[in-house]
């Protein structure tokens, strides 16, 4: 009897963001933390942070990312989390809320803000507040899966090639080699080799 497979879950990135009322900002910053805190204690929970987009803006963000859809639908239907939105309706509002699954959040950031505009001879304009740019949907899943590619082949090649000068490192159960490479590689592939061959193969990406 064919057994129908489950499919498989992807981590959900969530960036909202936010106007906040500036002269409220000492509430809004304890305001923030406390949903942080709350979203900290639910199941599936990855991790959250926030960000103001400039000191004299009011425009705020806040990331969260959960295990899956059930458990992220966990959190946004809790009543705790119904509460604290109450709590901050006096001096915050919604502007944008935006999901990101898979990897696409290696290759686009969820907003982009700049506070610095130019006139058209290059001179530094004065700042209003931050502008908005649109940012381009991720890329293809096929160029995603080419750009982790090219940063992992040569990666794991050169530390096959290294591991091999540890003495008795090929004598090693074949489960104890790969834990051994994966536990060195995964922390160089995601803060060093990823980071870059993104960036270098941005316009390819983006196109």
């Amino acid at each position: 009897m064919d057994v129908m497979a489950e499919p498989v879950a992807h981590p959900i990135t969530v960036a909202i963001e936010r106007r906040i009322d500036p002269s409220r900002t000492v509430e809004a910053t304890s305001w923030m933390q406390a949903g942080t805190d709350l979203a900290a204690g639910f199941a599936g929970f990855l991790g959250s942070g926030w960000v103001r987009a400039g000191e004299g803006s009011d425009l705020w963000y806040m990331l969260y990312r959960f295990r899956d859809i059930p458990t992220l639908e966990a959190w946004e239907d809790s009543p705790q989390r119904a509460w604290w939105l109450d709590s901050g309706r006096a001096f915050a509002s919604e502007v944008r809320v935006e999901r990101r699954t898979g990897i696409e959040g290696w290759f686009d950031a969820p907003f982009a803000t700049h506070v610095e505009s130019r006139h058209a001879d290059g001179a530094a304009a004065p700042v209003t507040g931050p502008v908005q740019q649109p940012i381009p949907a991720a890329p293809p899943r096929w160029k995603q899966a080419v750009t982790i590619w090219l940063g992992f082949f040569p990666t794991n090649l050169l530390a096959s090639w290294l591991l091999g000068f540890v003495p008795g490192f090929t004598d090693w159960p074949l489960v104890a080699r790969v834990l051994l490479a994966t536990v060195l590689l995964t922390p160089v592939m995601t803060y060093a080799v990823l980071p870059w061959v993104t960036r270098a193969l941005r316009p390819w990406l983006q196109r």
